[in-house]
């Protein structure tokens, strides 16, 4: 990102007074095989949204034990997905989409990186009728929330998820927040509009118009439990993250597989990890291991 030229967007944001009025999805389900496309290239190993998947991922290695079964929420394309199954071989992953177009690509993303500790399902998130109560033991969601339609879609979405989860199970939900003004958001969407497919800046631009405030998440996360907080980026809410408490110690098996994840970025991705990282620890959510 360009740093200077964030900070002063950020900090802008951060002095604006009054917050903007969302403007949810155009198309609450992606189905254009175009934007589909644009989507899954942008989240493959060489993508732009490459070092964000890393680091989700290597958040979840205080959350997923070996055995655990882990539900991914609007799991898309299975890009973050497939990461995350690398990263908990002993685990066992279903990803969860309405959008039949998302899954064929994500079974792509199965065979392309051999994946056997993962499926995938059709569906519906803020119904989640193909599961039982207390019968997973981690849920996660990224940059997939703010296609709900409105506020109360996502208190229904939670509120499944609270059903499905077993007592002590783990959460780590990710999603842009809306940020005050609207040039920030144009600036985000923007920022490297030479680096990735025009298709995905207009999605982009669409995805932040239609993200839920902070004060928003803030009221809801109490249905999803307790112990769920919700964790900001510094300075402004560009990113939003509601999680749960450790419920383990990462053993070295799994820190050696996270800095084989971490050597496969490339340079410029490796520092867009480290930069995403710094954002979120200084807005209060820490990384379960030194990167």
């Amino acid at each position: 990102m360009s740093g200077l030229v964030m900070m002063f967007h950020l900090v802008l944001d951060r002095l604006a007074r009054h917050e903007q009025v969302r403007v949810p999805e155009p198309a609450l389900v992606m189905e254009d095989p175009a934007k589909v496309e644009a989507f899954m290239r942008a989240g493959r190993e060489d993508g732009i949204l490459a070092f964000t998947y890393v680091y989700n991922a290597l958040q979840t290695l205080s959350l997923i034990r070996p055995g655990d079964t882990v539900l991914d929420l609007a799991c898309g394309p299975a890009n973050q997905l497939g990461v995350m199954a690398s990263l908990h071989p002993q685990a066992q992953f279903i990803g969860l989409d309405a959008s039949a177009a998302m899954l064929e690509h994500g079974q792509a993303t199965l065979a392309r990186q051999q994946l056997d500790n993962m499926r995938l399902l059709q569906g519906d998130i803020c119904r989640l009728e193909e599961f039982a109560d207390a019968s997973i033991d981690v849920v996660t969601s990224t940059l997939s929330l703010h296609h709900l339609p409105d506020l109360a879609a996502l208190e229904a979405c939670f509120r499944e998820l609270r059903r499905v989860l077993r007592p002590g199970g783990g959460v780590l939900l990710i999603d842009f927040g809306r940020l005050r003004r609207r040039q920030t958001q144009e600036f985000f969407a923007t920022d490297r509009a030479d680096l990735q497919p025009e298709l995905f800046t207009e999605d982009y631009r669409h995805s932040l118009r239609a993200a839920f405030s902070e004060p928003e998440l803030r009221q809801l996360a109490p249905v999803l439990g307790p112990d769920v907080s919700l964790h900001r980026t510094w300075m402004a809410p560009f990113m939003l993250a509601l999680r749960s408490p450790p419920r383990w110690l990462p053993d070295a098996p799994a820190e050696v597989r996270a800095r084989q994840l971490i050597s496969r970025l490339q340079p410029a991705q490796r520092r867009d990890l480290l930069d995403y990282a710094r954002f979120f620890h200084f807005g209060g959510m820490a990384m379960p291991m030194a990167i």
